[in-house]
């Protein structure tokens, strides 16, 4: 990976200083965003006078950021987006979603590994699993919402 981007470097203290604080992003979302807040704004002046990467939009980078340790990271926004009706991933590159009836192929791309970890707090919320000897699981989210995995080699195998 190259030089780290100024989210990298507050996603990274944020997560650091949930752990030391013991904060569950989900249970208790407001000192999350506190905290938050405060590590963008000391990193927007240690920047002034470092070599850190410039942040840029401090709000994006505020929600970005909630995004990835109290939210569903790169999906969120369309969680968030009440015009949206469903969203599927058939794999980390080919997101779509489902506005007013009609699919879309989004610009989402999701990084090594950030597809099974999305997956894993997903199910960890529904109090499901998924493995090899439950390689299917349709479940339930807590706003209601329905989520259905598949373990990616059971269907390529099963096609064949």
């Amino acid at each position: 990976m190259g030089v780290p981007t100024a989210l990298d470097v507050v996603d990274g203290e944020v997560r650091e200083l949930i752990r030391r604080r013991g904060l569950d992003p989900f249970t208790d979302p407001g000192p999350v965003r506190l905290l938050v807040r405060d590590v963008v704004a000391d990193y927007s002046e240690r920047s002034l006078s470092s070599a850190l990467p410039p942040i840029g939009d401090a709000e994006s980078v505020v929600r970005d950021v909630l995004d990835r340790v109290a939210g569903f990271g790169p999906l969120q926004r369309y969680l968030d987006d009440p015009e949206i009706e469903e969203i599927w991933v058939n794999e980390p590159g080919r997101v779509f979603i489902a506005r007013r009836g009609r699919s879309e192929l989004t610009t989402t791309i999701l990084g090594p590994g950030e597809l099974a970890d999305l997956v894993e707090r997903m199910l960890r919320i529904s109090g499901r699993r998924i493995d090899m000897s439950t390689p299917f699981v349709d479940a339930m989210m807590p706003d209601g919402s329905r989520l259905h995995v598949v373990i990616p080699m059971t269907t390529r195998s099963a096609g064949k």
